[in-house]
């Protein structure tokens, strides 16, 4: 399976637990969109510098584009392949959603704690 596969499953999955399985509908917020908005950046700045300087390399066989590295375009965002884009929105997601998920499952007398 190549990475780009694997992306669009973990996108596919993060947000089947969101909204069906553990129903805590995340993003149907303002709130997770202007977080997420922050994440991406810091994730665009540190997975850009990674990617740009050539410290991570990818196969443009692996992923949509070429392989190449470029600042835009050919599959690339800030020099990152949008596949890790879309496994960091997964990941992130889950993670809330899990956070979420779990904090309304705490019992009553656990809150005040």
């Amino acid at each position: 399976m190549t990475y780009t596969a694997l992306a669009v499953l973990c996108v596919v999955l993060a947000l089947v637990l969101d909204r069906w399985i553990a129903r805590t509908r995340v993003t149907a917020t303002r709130d997770w969109w202007l977080a997420y908005a922050i994440i991406v950046f810091f994730q665009l700045l540190t997975n850009g510098w990674l990617t740009g300087r050539g410290i991570v390399r990818y196969s443009g066989d692996a992923i949509l584009g070429s392989g190449e590295i470029r600042f835009l375009g050919d599959g690339r965002l800030v020099f990152a392949p949008v596949e890790d884009l879309m496994f960091g929105f997964g990941l992130v997601l889950c993670s809330c959603v899990a956070w979420t998920w779990l904090g309304r499952r705490r019992a009553p007398d656990e809150a005040g704690a």
